[in-house]
């Protein structure tokens, strides 16, 4: 195929958007590949739309070559499935809902484990139909409060979802492995550097669950990985190793007694610090803020509308990591407890919360859930419930006992390896490009999904889903593969396979030029052809060709007349003079290896 810069439906940006805050962004719409619709939606222009194809026959590719079944499900689907599993409600103002002319509701579909798991129900009654893995590749929606990055985080994406049913769990086992080394094989030709981590379901439920993360310091996910060990997760699924708790129950009496002093004007753990070293100095060190038990308050909105309070009781050297807390939460909304609601409970003292009021027992009656960093026998100073006082010495498992533990705090460079003795956490950004988890029986026991096993009994189907987003790699390989002059495409997705430039007006290089897009093309390379004339410069058709990043550009210059022509590599930037007679023979290789 020869694509022609005379007619091809593509311009060129100089300058870059206005609203483009990451470089893949940038060069997508500078290049001709995108243009914004409304904000979150984005249009694909027929450069961009070959490079999606790429992505998407790769994907389909790999998931074909697995063994698994491709069908299509609508993105307008009814309320009724969802409503039996409750995600109609939890997933609150995420959804696009909707009335038909005869006021039944509708939702643009975010995602169709329902659509899956009923599609199976009505066609599959026997064990001997499984395991049986179904996917599709289809465009969703979900209604980002802040959608950014271009194509990375939209209100309108197209994912791969796909999904095994298994009679066992040992079968579920199966089919996600199958399942994670496609995804090997697929990210592995995507062409940009990724880890595959631990991390959590969340709304989806389940148990076992990995994402597949491109490394990028844009990225909105913050992993860690051990050097020590072959231990990675995302922050929001890393366990905290509690420390041994430093006494036993009965050496209890052995640690001084609890007692409130006077800490004025120390509403911060900065000003507690230092007023407890200037007034109650320690004999064997300075205190620091990790000697501290801060208490933050939020409120969790649930899916049927109840508010309900919460505190979080964690080392005062530590904050509350939101995305975390979102995490453990999900799909419960959290905000901050606001003056309002902190009016609501007296016993709170501002700036001097303690356990001594929090809990369920206590005055306040507010839940109190805790780090897992204090465990019984660990020595805290904290909030007496008295302005402008402090209890020192409350011990963790005799003065007060917490309803629960929640990992919330945030992870930081030099944590303990949850996985091993001795190594220190390191962590880094990147992209969620996929994520493979097993969900268990939770939707096929909502929409009651059951077959025959071979004894002639009624079993429950168990589920794994596994996600990858298409439409998302593409800015995520950009992200990747570009510099300072523009994109440079791994030659799997590239729009084309050649980028040949005429870099001249003379009659015979165009000539010359025709006669090689000609034989490409016949040979079976894709080629955009710069066949622009008059106005247009050679230095212009140069920096279109970098800016676009088709992997190898040919120049027909004023080198033919020594029966040469140029060939560069976009990504490595080398150059060669090829014999003009060769050259068709020397691109096949190239491209084909």
């Amino acid at each position: 195929m020869i694509m022609r810069m005379s007619s091809l439906f593509v311009r060129t940006l100089r300058d870059d958007p206005a609203d483009a805050e990451v470089p893949s962004h940038r060069l997508l719409v500078r290049a001709g590949y995108i243009r914004r619709a409304a904000p979150g939606i984005y249009s694909w222009l027929p450069l961009g739309l070959r490079v999606y194809r790429n992505v998407e026959n790769i994907v389909r590719e790999e998931m074909d070559a697995m063994g698994a079944q491709e069908l299509q499900f609508p993105a307008l689907l009814p309320r009724e499935p969802y409503e039996a599993t409750g995600r109609w409600t939890e997933y609150g103002a995420g959804i696009f809902r909707l009335k038909d002319r005869k006021g039944n509701d509708y939702l643009l579909g975010p995602t169709h484990e329902e659509m899956f798991t009923l599609v199976v129900k009505d066609l599959y009654s026997s064990y001997k139909d499984l395991p049986v893995w179904l996917y599709q590749i289809q465009t969703k929606y979900r209604d980002e409060a802040r959608p950014r990055a271009g194509l990375i985080r939209g209100r309108e994406f197209v994912m791969k979802d796909s999904y095994s049913f298994d009679v066992s769990d040992e079968g579920l086992d199966r089919s996600y492995e199958a399942h994670r080394k496609a995804y090997i094989k697929t990210f592995d030709r995507f062409g940009f550097d990724y880890v595959i981590v631990k991390a959590t379901s969340g709304a989806m439920g389940g148990s076992k669950s990995e994402e597949f993360l491109a490394k990028s310091e844009i990225g909105e996910d913050t992993f860690v990985h051990c050097p020590n060990c072959d231990y990675a997760a995302n922050v929001e699924a890393v366990q905290v190793r509690p420390p041994a708790a430093p006494v036993d129950s009965t050496a209890y009496d052995a640690i001084p007694p609890a007692h409130a002093e006077q800490t004025p004007g120390t509403p911060t753990i900065d000003t507690l610090v230092n007023h407890l070293n200037e007034s109650f100095p320690r004999e064997d060190r300075p205190w620091v803020a990790g000697d501290t038990l801060k208490n933050v308050l939020v409120v969790l909105k649930h899916a049927d509308g109840t508010r309900e309070p919460l505190a979080i009781g964690l080392p005062g050297d530590r904050e509350v990591d939101q995305k975390r807390l979102e995490g453990m939460m999900e799909p419960t909304e959290i905000e901050p407890m606001d003056a309002a609601e902190f009016a609501k409970h007296p016993a709170l003292v501002k700036g001097y919360i303690g356990p001594g009021a929090l809990g369920e027992k206590n005055a306040s009656g507010i839940r109190y859930v805790v780090d897992p960093r204090v465990v019984d026998g660990t020595r805290w100073v904290t909030g007496a419930d008295i302005d402008g006082s402090h209890v020192i010495d409350l011990v963790a498992g005799r003065d007060f006992t917490p309803d629960g533990t929640i990992e919330a705090a945030e992870v930081r460079d030099g944590d303990p390896c949850p996985n091993c003795a001795s190594g220190r956490l390191e962590t880094a950004r990147g992209i969620e490009m996929g994520h493979i988890f097993q969900l268990g029986r939770k939707y096929a026991d909502a929409l009651d999904l059951k077959v025959l096993d071979e004894n002639g009994k009624l079993v429950t189907v168990t589920m794994g889903s596994y996600g990858i987003g298409v439409s998302r790699a593409v800015p995520v390989i950009a992200e990747g593969n570009h510099d300072e002059f523009g994109l440079c495409w791994p030659r799997e997705v590239a729009p084309a396979d050649v980028h040949l430039v005429v870099a001249g007006k003379d009659e015979s290089l165009f000539a010359e030029a025709e006669r090689i897009a000609t034989e490409l093309s016949a040979a079976g390379l894709d080629v955009l052809y710069d066949d622009r004339a008059g106005k247009v410069s050679p230095g212009v058709k140069f920096k279109d060709a970098e800016l676009i990043g088709v992997p190898t550009i040919v120049a027909v210059g004023k080198g033919l007349v020594d029966g040469v022509v140029e060939l560069k590599d976009r990504r490595s930037g080398d150059r060669e003079d090829v014999p003009v007679a060769d050259i068709v023979g020397k691109l096949i290789s190239v491209v084909r290896g």
